[in-house]
């Protein structure tokens, strides 16, 4: 396996950082997953029991790893964990800086001590600033705070959220990437690093074609109402059959080769409405023939006029539909999950693929605290304090 020899250890809960550890234990690193006493937050959602085993959220982020429990808080904890971290070559945590200040678990605290440790940790707003110890989910980090909002909702709609972990998992990879750097760096140096990633971070990069054009210019073209966009045949259009079809033009070729697709070739011989557009008011008269022409066709009517045009379009497909499209079932977007019951189910697959090599889940998301007792004598700790702080 890719990542076969690699220890890590991970302290955290929700998304970012599990999420992370997740996909290094898929590529076969031994990941060992260390909660508190009253567990990840997230094992409360869709409770993993057997008349309903196989928690999807909680088992998409914690698959494949081994469960641990200790209660960092106490000396005792604490030192088992240091214990556990002397054998690991990764560390990844997403409490907020002052809590493992608190208990010397920051990586200031660490360093001297496990100078091989490679120590990522996922924040809000980064390690400076003085909002370094604000917490944040992706909804305010990553998608309200860095601009992707407002960037992405139109002036003349009311706010929406982000779907949950949208932005987590765009910050799971950015973490995933700088650990990799850190453990190829020290194969020459032979030091570990500090890793850092934050939610804002990672949502001003994802926005970064806006962000840049307005770093560069002061300015950037950002979402519109439809009626003030300048394109007559980019964007959404609703079909026959009540569905939506999207399109997005490359070039100048695209605009005839829509409009030919959809019978309006007259529009392409009328001085008044043929492209270029020179004013909003011919693309708004253009963009109301489109969408009366996509209105007549079915969204299979659609997709196949799009296609003979070799124009880039997608429908708006459902869950429902995702599922069981082949196309989604070909680039292996879906995996099967063990549970802790024999059984199985599908959940989403890592968002990478090595052709030629399989990486399937390794294993279950672990019960919680499920191999404490197996995990600290593998670290050395003696019977007897393996048995008090297994619970044994």
């Amino acid at each position: 396996m890719l990542l076969a020899g690699l220890k890590v250890v991970e302290m955290s809960t929700w998304i970012a950082a599990p999420g992370c550890a997740m996909i290094m234990a898929e590529w076969g690193a031994d990941v060992v997953k260390v909660e508190s006493p009253e567990g990840d937050a997230i094992r409360r959602f869709y409770p993993d029991t057997p008349e309903s085993p196989g928690n999807p959220i909680f088992s998409l982020e914690n698959r494949g790893k081994r469960g641990v429990v200790l209660d960092v808080q106490t000396p005792e904890g604490r030192a088992a964990l240091v214990e556990v971290l002397k054998g690991a070559d990764v560390f990844i945590t997403n409490l907020r800086p002052g809590a493992l200040a608190r208990t010397r678990l920051d990586y200031a605290s660490l360093q001297d001590e496990l100078p091989r440790l490679i120590y990522a940790i996922v924040t809000s707003f980064g390690l400076e600033g003085e909002d370094a110890d604000r917490p944040a989910f992706d909804l305010t980090g990553f998608w309200t705070r860095s601009g992707i909002a407002a960037a992405t909702i139109p002036p003349d709609q009311e706010p929406f959220t982000c779907r949950p972990g949208f932005g987590d998992h765009v910050t799971a990879l950015a973490t995933l990437s700088g650990v990799l750097a850190a453990v190829h760096e020290r194969h020459a140096t032979g030091k570990g690093r500090l890793v850092e990633a934050s939610l804002l971070r990672a949502g001003v990069y994802a926005l970064g074609w806006d962000t840049s054009i307005h770093l560069r210019y002061g300015e950037a073209t950002t979402a519109q109402a439809r009626r003030d966009r300048p394109s007559a045949i980019s964007g959404y259009f609703r079909t026959a059959d009540d569905r939506y079809v999207c399109v997005a033009p490359r070039g100048p070729r695209c605009v005839p080769a829509v409009l030919r697709g959809l019978g309006l070739s007259h529009v392409l011989d009328d001085p008044a409405l043929a492209p270029p557009y020179a004013d909003l008011d011919q693309v708004r008269r253009v963009r109301a023939l489109v969408d009366a022409a996509f209105a007549r066709l079915t969204l299979e009517e659609a997709g196949a006029m799009l296609t003979e045009g070799d124009l880039i379009w997608a429908p708006m497909a459902t869950l429902d539909e995702v599922a069981i499209d082949p196309q989604a079932r070909a680039a292996g977007c879906f995996v099967v999950t063990p549970d802790q019951y024999g059984g199985a189910f599908e959940a989403p697959a890592t968002p990478i693929r090595f052709p030629g090599l399989e990486t399937p889940p390794r294993g279950p998301a672990p019960r919680l605290g499920q191999h404490t007792a197996e995990v600290l004598a593998e670290a050395g700790l003696a019977a007897d304090a393996v048995a008090a702080l297994a619970g044994g």
